[in-house]
């Protein structure tokens, strides 16, 4: 098995012993993200659906580092510290998805790094 790993400046840096991102053959892991701007390693300004977007703007940068978008994941996991926003991730997924859409688990958790609301880790999976 061939582990490579993958990371962006375009994407916050791994605040952990963990990378970005690693790939072994078609498939790419990509770990949590939260909603730190990359530039600035600080919670984007805003409400729960901000943190949401900036999730995602992150997942985005991770998977277009690995040579994908978004279209090429294939699993997410959602972590909310407060499940009634489990509704808001949904009209924010709608934003940056189409049909037809992941497959994803909520999990409920009592904190998150940094204060976030939200973390979401995927799985991409190229043809």
């Amino acid at each position: 098995m061939s582990k490579t790993t993958i990371t962006t400046e375009m994407a916050p840096a791994a605040i952990g012993t963990y990378s970005q991102a690693v790939r072994v053959g078609l498939t790419v892991y990509l770990s949590g993200q939260i909603p730190l701007v990359p530039q600035t390693m600080v919670l984007v300004a805003g409400g729960f659906d901000e943190q949401a977007r900036q999730v995602f703007r992150n997942l985005s940068a991770v998977a277009a580092a690995a040579g994908g978008t978004l279209d090429n994941l294939v699993k997410l996991t959602v972590y909310l510290t407060d499940l009634s926003n489990f509704q808001a991730v949904n009209e924010v997924m709608e934003e940056f998805f189409s049909p037809p859409f992941p497959a994803r688990a909520a999990v409920g958790v009592a904190e998150l790094p940094k204060l976030a609301q939200v973390e979401v880790e995927a799985i991409l999976v190229f043809d």
